[in-house]
């Protein structure tokens, strides 16, 4: 069952393929702001994972992420998010990203209880 407080880590260091070159966001060699959105969701994913139903699944549909510290190539970060309200199918969570004790990032996040075969019928092909 899903609570609040419900929360999981995913750690992720720092390579050339994460950078803000690789992924277009910029031109230096440090972690990638969509990388950081990645992590943000990633992270949201593994604290609700068996907690659903096996028909279902999560979907994000809002992010707001505050990017507030660079982190070079080699840099290891953690992502973690804690599911903060339920409301019906929609998960809120509020999200951290650290490095060592410094904060790198805060995110907002919100994910939706979906039927995954009712969602991929919704797709257009």
């Amino acid at each position: 069952m899903i609570e609040p407080g419900t929360t999981a880590s995913i750690t992720h260091t720092t390579d050339k393929r994460s950078t803000a070159i690789a992924l277009g966001s910029g031109d230096l060699p440090v972690l990638a702001t969509p990388k950081v959105v990645a992590l943000v969701e990633e992270a949201a994913v593994a604290a609700v994972a068996g907690l659903v139903a096996d028909t279902d699944t999560t979907v994000g549909s809002h992010i707001d992420v505050d990017h507030l510290a660079p982190t070079p190539i080699g840099g290891t970060v953690v992502a973690t998010a804690t599911v903060v309200a339920l409301k019906g199918r929609r998960l809120d969570f509020e999200a951290t990203v650290t490095e060592e004790a410094e904060l790198v990032a805060k995110a907002t996040h919100v994910r939706y209880i979906v039927n995954r075969e009712s969602f991929m019928e919704s797709v257009r092909t």
